[in-house]
């Protein structure tokens, strides 16, 4: 028997195989030719069994789906998207979270970056018809195929070599590159499908392909050994898989799980369309609070004035259906990001965070909702009193949004005035 085939007899117990789908029905999307009739077919494994099931997710009622409907965009593309988003992510138990990229099962992450793609595409485009989700699946599956007809003798004289040749065809003979610096938070890099289309993508995109060809090559028992991908925290540096046998204390830092893969494609999203990119805080709460006048520190009339016309022109671009300037930010796009960070179970400020946006939308009673939620969350945590400058000054602007919408609350209910800023639908006056 074949290594290829002891692998799938091990592995039948808890595993079961589902074969690409016909790239007949995604002609508009072609795909690399198909290796020889020798070639080890090409199948993506998931779990069927034996993997702990967490409970349901609460119903938390977001906001943007039902507020994009009422005002009379069609959010069924986006919400299917999200449905499957959830249907994926709800497989984590505690230890696939922290499970290395290389070698997790349960949840498969080629698949649910898609479905972010699917989701923020359909909010983007408002097209009638879903991102191609299966097409793109098979095109991811292609690249690991291609790489058989590289694989040589050469290739097996040692775990390097093997490793090198990888890294080889990903990087040099199919052509991937990391974005640069100035181009980091361009939408092609930070969306699979664009990314397995232009060969361009962040560091996080890379490593989930890297990754992704291993996984397959391990499956078909060409890769026998334990490895891990270097993940660069450099702007430059490209994703490396090395021999785990060799690993230092100093690569940990470097080591990708899975739930920090999810947490670092959700959070390059939000931090490249937030509404509000102008402002002397880092802190994206901070800025988008102060856009809402909820600091009492005023940084100068000309740095003012540079953020209100900025927020005018990207008001501008958004009311013309220009929505995917990162420049300008997106607030649909900053919304969906934060919503399934809240789902991922990720740090509790992604409420926050996700309360100062609806507060702009003019959703006061979601807003507060949230705000109150990520109190509770907060409270319930055992921590010790901040010292940081920038937290302290987070926790007293959270408080005052808090007073302000509860006066909101009882001087003129929860309906949304006129002459709040209409981010989510269109209009046909510039602002």
């Amino acid at each position: 028997m074949s290594s290829a085939s002891s692998v799938l007899v091990a592995s039948s117990s808890f595993l079961y195989w589902i074969p690409k789908p016909s790239p007949s029905k995604f002609s508009k999307f072609p795909s690399t030719p198909s290796l020889t009739p020798s070639s080890p077919p090409c199948y993506r494994v998931v779990c069927s069994g034996g993997s702990p099931q967490p409970a349901s997710f609460p119903d938390l009622s977001f906001a943007l789906h039902d507020a994009l409907e009422s005002t009379g965009i069609d959010a069924a593309h986006a919400r299917e998207a999200r449905k499957s988003f959830v249907s994926q992510i709800q497989k984590l138990s505690d230890i696939e979270r922290e499970t290395s990229i290389c070698i997790n099962r349960c949840v498969d992450l080629g698949r649910t970056s898609l479905y972010i793609a699917a989701e923020d595409d359909s909010l983007m485009s408002q097209s009638s018809v879903p991102l191609p989700v299966d097409a793109f699946l098979e095109r991811l599956d292609d690249l690991s195929m291609g790489y058989c007809s590289h694989y040589n003798s050469v290739c097996r004289s040692s775990r390097q070599n093997f490793l090198e040749s990888i890294e080889k065809y990903l990087y040099v003979k199919k052509g991937f590159r990391r974005s640069t610096a100035n181009n980091q938070a361009e939408p092609q890099a930070l969306d699979l499908h664009s990314v397995l289309t232009h060969r361009s993508g962040s560091a996080v995109m890379l490593s989930l392909i890297h990754s992704e060809i291993l996984k397959m090559l391990r499956l078909w028992g060409l890769l026998d050994f334990d490895v891990e991908i270097f993940f660069p925290h450099d702007p430059h540096g490209l994703p490396r898989a090395y021999d785990k046998q060799k690993s230092k204390e100093s690569d940990q830092p470097h080591i990708m799980t899975v739930q920090m893969l999810l947490e670092e494609i959700l959070r390059n999203l939000k931090d490249a369309f937030w509404p509000f990119q102008r402002g002397a805080a880092d802190s994206l709460f901070l800025r988008a609070a102060n856009a809402a006048n909820c600091i009492d520190k005023f940084n100068g009339f000309e740095d003012s004035g540079y953020r209100l016309a900025s927020a005018k022109a990207a008001q501008h671009r958004l009311d013309r259906g220009v929505w995917t300037s990162v420049h300008f930010g997106d607030m649909r796009r900053a919304l969906s990001a934060c919503e399934r960070l809240i789902l991922l179970r990720t740090d509790p400020k992604e409420m926050r965070d996700y309360s100062i946006l609806l507060y702009h939308c003019g959703l006061y009673e979601q807003a507060l909702k949230f705000l109150k939620l990520y109190q509770d969350m907060k409270s319930s945590s055992a921590q010790n009193p901040s010292t940081d400058p920038v937290s302290n000054l987070e926790e007293d602007t959270v408080k005052k949004l808090i007073v302000r919408l509860n006066l909101i609350a009882m001087e003129g209910g929860w309906t949304r005035p006129w002459y709040v800023r209409n981010y989510l639908g269109n209009n046909s006056e510039p602002w």
